[in-house]
């Protein structure tokens, strides 16, 4: 029990682990909504009072963070902090990441470094608590122990967190009674999935190999027997014996819990001091959890409810998440029993890689290599760049010009600017043979990158070297040792991008106009096979023609003026396959050898790049 005050922090739990805290105008918010009790609905609209997560809700009953577009569940949980540490002070400790934005530390981080700055210490060591860094205040820097890198750190003001006040249990269930008057303790709770979990928890604590038997449904249980003691349910079967928790482990396992399970919550075993821990499913392994699901469907057909599965699909497509979560969401709020499973883990990155095993790739020269931006050559005029691939046409078909529509037995229909040739003149070129007005080529050469190169606007097909762009960066490669899914027999080789924000030149949308960079450094994988490091050598060619990113419009988030992908896909999932960016993808190689080819790359590119 928390007596007196506290501070309460809503958090969320990343895919590392960590529980990172709702800032506290959020945590404001969905406090406000617990206090409400069942009148609010039993879900937090997020984007009501943070824009940027307006695709996330929180379902209080299950006490879990669904993003509406994805179907993601996390859990979150409400914890409780002294009103005297920064939390309680509005005190925010963040640290800058590589695209210049503030992140804040885990809240039991911010604690720390908060309290050795009121103690006046020149600098906080956090190993103890599990980081390898060392902040020194004198600096406001973070120091990395292993790799001596340094980051700006912050420390700034922030509303206070919501204050509480009374005696309050650890966690709590929603709803919840305002925090004036602590609630009395819950009844124990009798529906077929709750004594269904208890009973499965007991009978895997004894080994048990039996089928489970499902218990009468929805009727006031007798109190829980005693240790050893069996007691008949409602169909006259027999339960096995609930193992006694210690009361110090059922307080372990309460500050370790997301807020969803209160301390005396059904779904526990009786503990020794005479009150109830929550059961963590978490603790039973594969084997265990599928008697669960199996028994658990027994139980609710014999009790006579009606069973609606929901499963978290996979896929590529957002669609089957999202609709299964909030189908869930809204059936366990009608008090429907819901079969709800997590999607898998997405898995970004590789396991840690020392420097010692990071090699250069064989047959590819260096480990990385910085932008170089090519100008067509001074004093070539868009008439002169043309003349070497078309051919004049003295009787031009009676068709239309796909670049004006108009005839081209007629005068060009284009109304730019002015190109120094007849608007009548019709031209071929010689290796498609495509027929246009000279006068709309020149033109569209004149919008274009003015580098040298022509695309034909019908085939694609591409005359001279195409270049993009792709603002100032940096491509690191190298060999990792580790393999992709679906290529075991092989390493991998990582590709990692760097491009800073900065300020657009002339040949970008907005000149003069600053550029965002966001989400760089970029980390991509390819197999280290033949075909693998075929594509290495050809994204190298596609780097230096400036045509892996452009400035433009994000698909994804809707922001202008920023750093986007250019028609050139990468994967940059390691170890799964969920955003359809990752791997095992067989087809993957090939695609990007078609889409390279298609911006004029292919193996006689490397070829012309050493010319």
């Amino acid at each position: 029990m928390l007596l007196a005050s506290a501070v309460v922090v809503w958090e969320w739990l990343n895919e590392h682990g960590r529980w990172r805290p709702y800032s506290p105008a959020v945590s404001h918010h969905i406090e406000a909504v617990v206090r409400a009790g069942p009148r609010a609905g039993g879900s937090v609209v997020l984007g009501q009072v943070d824009s940027r997560l307006a695709p996330y809700i929180i379902d209080l009953q299950s006490m879990n963070q669904f993003r509406q577009d994805t179907g993601t569940l996390r859990p979150v949980r409400r914890n409780y902090y002294d009103p005297s540490s920064a939390p309680g002070k509005g005190v925010v400790w963040e640290w800058e990441n590589d695209n210049g934005s503030w992140t804040p530390y885990d809240m039991e981080v911010g604690i720390t470094i908060q309290h050795a700055y009121e103690k006046q210490h020149p600098w906080i060591d956090l190993t103890p608590i599990g980081f390898s860094y060392v902040i020194d205040f004198s600096t406001m820097g973070q120091i990395n122990r292993q790799t001596q890198r340094q980051r700006r750190v912050r420390r700034r003001l922030d509303l206070v967190y919501p204050m509480v006040t009374g005696t309050l249990a650890k966690a709590q269930s929603w709803p919840a009674s305002p925090a004036s008057a602590p609630a009395p303790a819950a009844p124990a709770c009798s529906c077929p999935q709750c004594v269904l979990v208890m009973s499965v928890k007991a009978a895997v604590a004894h080994g048990s190999t039996a089928p489970l038997q499902p218990p009468a449904a929805r009727k006031n249980l007798p109190p829980a027997p005693g240790p050893g003691a069996k007691s008949p349910d409602g169909l006259g079967t027999i339960r096995a014996p609930v193992r006694t928790v210690p009361s110090q482990a059922i307080r372990r396992q309460a500050s370790s819990t997301p807020a969803g399970g209160t301390v005396g919550s059904p779904a526990s075993p009786p503990g020794a001091n005479g009150k109830t821990g929550r059961v963590a499913l978490a603790t039973l392994n594969r084997t265990n959890l599928q008697r669960l699901a199996i028994a658990q469907s027994r139980v609710l057909i014999a009790s006579g409810v009606p069973t609606v599965p929901v499963k978290n699909l996979n896929g590529s497509s957002p669609v089957n998440p999202a609709l299964a979560g909030i189908t869930g969401i809204l059936m366990s709020a009608a008090g429907l029993p819901v079969c709800l499973t997590r999607p898998p883990k997405l898995v970004l990155h590789p396991p840690p890689v020392s420097k010692s095993e990071i090699k250069s790739i064989p047959g590819v020269s260096n480990t990385s290599r910085k932008t170089t931006k090519k100008q067509a050559k001074k004093g070539k005029t868009p008439e002169e760049v043309l003349k070497k691939y078309l051919q004049k046409v003295r009787h031009p078909p009676d068709e239309d010009c796909t670049i004006c529509m108009e005839r081209l037995t007629a005068p060009s229909g284009y109304k730019g600017l002015q190109p120094t040739v007849k608007p009548d003149l019709v031209g071929k070129l010689s290796r498609c043979g495509h027929i246009y007005h000279i006068y709309c080529l020149v033109a569209m050469y004149n919008n274009g990158n003015k580098d040298g190169s022509l695309q034909c606007p019908t085939c694609k097909t591409i005359y001279g070297v195409k270049t993009g762009t792709q603002p100032p960066g940096k491509m690191e490669y190298h060999l990792i040792p580790h393999s992709l899914p679906g290529h075991p027999d092989c390493k991998t080789i990582r590709i990692i991008y760097s491009i800073p924000p900065g300020i657009q030149g002339p040949e970008h949308p907005n000149p003069g106009k600053s550029f965002s960079a966001r989400g760089f450094p970029r980390h991509c994988y390819l197999p280290d096979s033949e075909k693998g490091r075929k594509v290495l050598k050809l994204l190298l060619v596609a780097w230096d023609r400036r045509l892996i990113f452009a400035i433009g419009t994000s698909s994804t988030t809707g922001e202008s003026d920023t750093v986007i992908w250019n028609e050139v896909h990468h994967k940059t999932e390691f170890g799964s396959n969920l955003t359809g960016h990752g791997y095992p993808d067989a087809n993957y190689l090939d695609n990007v050898l078609a889409e390279l080819a298609a911006q004029g790359i292919s193996e006689d590119s490397t070829a012309q790049e050493k010319d």
